[in-house]
């Protein structure tokens, strides 16, 4: 039987490891909290220097924003996408023919579709967002300018990953035409342009993903993709799109405060647009 001491010294050897527990957790929390504080910035005022809203800012900084985008490219959240990218790709690759098959040819889905194969070219979505960024800093508007510099750079990440594939992979069309099938570029450059619209407008830019879709089943028809392509390009502009739009439309605050009773209050609130 162990001996009253050694239980006592047990006992308050137990309460100094508790103790020391709690105290090494609230510390985490704290630092953990105190980074987060930390790295979300004060929003710079649209007229800031670094500002991608401001409108005076020179054009030449867009190409330093688009090779932080590249640089950024490796994340979760590309990880993520990519991987479910990759598995819906993966499903489609087994009724890709089938889709092709029933598609062609048939004359009413050409002249739904003929649209949106206008709509999804390069140059098209390129030169939207081109205009929309002039528009924005002729008329010294902000907000806009920030939409037309994101899409702008959506636009060239989209790009630079589908080529890269498209390359890489050598997979042949299915009119044969040449090697460049995989990924669909129209599908990658539209969702690259919805998904930077949805980051910006919220729900109400979701609808931009419907034009997306509508762009990208048009390459079905003419038999120069398959599904499999559609749906792996949609990923990618998706990629591309949140990468350039990493840190959302706004930046938020951590404060901490203490309270009476040795307790903190922790509050999380909005500073403003990034």
């Amino acid at each position: 039987m162990p001996s009253t001491s050694s239980r006592s010294e047990f006992a308050a050897l137990k309460r100094s490891a508790t103790a020391f527990t709690r105290r090494a957790t609230a510390a985490v929390v704290l630092c953990a909290l105190a980074a987060a504080s930390a790295s979300a910035q004060p929003a710079q005022p649209p007229t800031a220097p670094d500002n991608p809203a401001n409108p005076r800012r020179p054009i030449w900084h867009l190409f330093t924003d688009i090779g932080s985008d590249f640089a950024h490219l490796p994340s979760k959240d590309t990880v993520l996408w990519l991987s479910v990218g990759s598995g819906l790709a993966l499903a489609a690759h087994a009724v890709d023919d089938d889709v092709n098959a029933h598609l062609v040819g048939a004359n009413w889905v050409h002249e739904t579709f003929e649209p949106g194969r206008v709509i999804g070219y390069a140059a098209v979505q390129f030169g939207g967002a081109a205009l929309t960024y002039a528009y924005g800093r002729l008329d010294k508007r902000p907000k806009i300018v920030h939409i037309g510099v994101d899409l702008l750079r959506a636009q060239i990440v989209a790009q630079g990953l589908t080529l890269g594939l498209k390359y890489a992979t050598q997979r042949e069309r299915p009119d044969h035409s040449n090697n460049h099938s995989f990924p669909s570029g129209h599908a990658s450059v539209t969702f690259a342009s919805a998904t930077v619209l949805q980051r910006h407008f919220g729900w109400r830019g979701a609808v931009a993903y419907t034009a997306a879709s509508y762009v990208a089943a048009s390459r079905l028809h003419e038999n120069r993709h398959f599904l499999s392509d559609v749906v792996f390009g949609a990923a990618i502009g998706t990629v591309a799109g949140r990468t350039v739009t990493r840190h959302g439309r706004d930046s938020w605050g951590i404060d901490v405060a203490p309270v009476p009773g040795r307790g903190m209050m922790f509050s999380v609130s909005k500073i403003g647009d990034r």
